[in-house]
């Protein structure tokens, strides 16, 4: 759902996605690396539960010339909603729709072997090169060739570009601790990505684009932009962690704010029983709260007793046990009106909670809090323009 218009559905619970705070967060992203570096708003996983389609309009409006999904099918859904330009996706795996992804002109990482045989018979399918992307481990130990197996695979796909089934657009990597500062691991990473580009272009490798960077690392690591950048978690507004510092210190605001209606209003005894298990009894006779959002809908189970929410401007927490499609706050005497919002998260300035303080309550990431928001909660895009 998009736009402003109110529904049944939208008014029981929302998540509203500010798209002009996630245009800044895009030009805010773009000043910080320079005008020589380009960036990849990175939009996997329905754009980090934010709205795929919307989200990734919004990102190139503000200067995002590059695209980046985990599986070729959602960059396929990217060409399908009418979406232009270089999109880029890294997770494949055997009998996945290479050709298809050549006809959409997509930009496919190749991290093996078996990968540049299915891509390259692919291209003879189609009768048309492929544009691919070499992935290097350089000590993230998932995805990528390892250095050992990288003159191997850059002598295969140089032979393929020769033959003209491929043509190698880029060189790349990922880092694992860069949001954790000072990480022995990330100058590491960056010795062995230079050594592993080097080689590849001694070879003749001439890529377009080098990149390594993920938001932690365009946000601290200066040194690691390249030519291009991936900025995920920052683009919606978050910062990657804690320790890095805040969103406000980075200049950034979050897009998302989730809130539901409460859904009933009623006086119980001290001493009642609030959701499963009764571990919350009520310390005297008060007023609870009932919020149609459960762990069906993203709301992490693992903040029973402790989720902080927004009701009628004061600062609640969550009475008991998450259930799957409800919780209780207790409201301490208070009697909202049926229909008030109750606000889970969103930027913060406003009294609400925000989405990092559920991932404390959760002992979890922000990222998990903003991705896992289910389906059943429609997303009203703000600020979206329409061509």
């Amino acid at each position: 759902m998009t736009g402003t218009t109110q529904t049944s559905a939208s008014l029981r619970a929302r998540a509203e996605v500010d798209l002009d705070a996630l245009r800044g967060n895009v030009r805010a992203l773009r000043a910080r690396v320079g005008p020589d570096t380009a960036l990849m708003g990175v939009v996997k996983s329905d754009a980090y539960g934010h709205g795929m389609l919307p989200v990734a309009r919004a990102a190139q409006e503000a200067g995002a010339t590059w695209l980046g999904t985990a599986t070729p099918h959602e960059a396929l859904a990217l060409r399908a909603g009418g979406i232009r330009g270089r999109v880029m996706c890294w997770l494949w795996t055997p009998g996945d729709p290479w050709r298809e992804g050549i006809e959409a002109d997509l930009d496919m990482s190749v991290s093996a072997m078996w990968a540049l045989r299915e891509v390259t018979a692919a291209a003879r399918e189609a009768g048309r090169p492929a544009r691919i992307q070499l992935k290097a481990d350089t000590g993230l130990g998932r995805n990528g060739c390892q250095p050992a197996d990288w003159p191997a695979l850059v002598t295969a796909a140089l032979a393929a570009q020769a033959a003209g089934e491929v043509r190698v657009t880029g060189l790349w990597s990922h880092f694992a601790c860069a949001d954790e500062p000072g990480h022995p691991s990330i100058t590491a990473q960056l010795d062995v990505f230079h050594q592993m580009v080097a080689y590849a272009e001694k070879e003749g490798v001439e890529p377009e684009v080098r990149h390594i960077a993920n938001s932690a690392a365009t946000l601290t690591v200066p040194e690691s932009s390249f030519d291009l950048v991936r900025t995920g978690i920052a683009m919606y507004g978050f910062s990657p962690s804690p320790e890095l510092g805040t969103s406000r210190d980075f200049g950034l605001r979050p897009a998302m704010t989730l809130s539901a209606s409460v859904a009933l209003v009623k006086q119980v005894p001290e001493g009642h029983g609030v959701s499963y298990g009764h571990h919350y009894l009520t310390p005297r006779e008060t007023t609870l709260g009932l919020v149609p959002l459960g762990y069906a809908d993203g709301i992490p189970r693992h903040a029973s007793g402790r989720g902080p929410v927004l009701v009628g401007g004061v600062r609640r927490r969550v009475a008991g046990r998450v259930a799957m499609d409800q919780f209780v706050v207790d409201l301490e005497g208070d009697t909202p009106e049926p229909g008030a919002r109750a606000v889970l998260f969103g930027p913060g300035d406003r009294g609400e909670p925000t989405a990092d303080d559920w991932a404390e309550a959760a002992g979890t990431i922000v990222y998990e809090i903003v991705t896992r928001i289910g389906s059943r909660v429609p997303r009203v895009h703000l600020h979206e323009r329409f061509a």
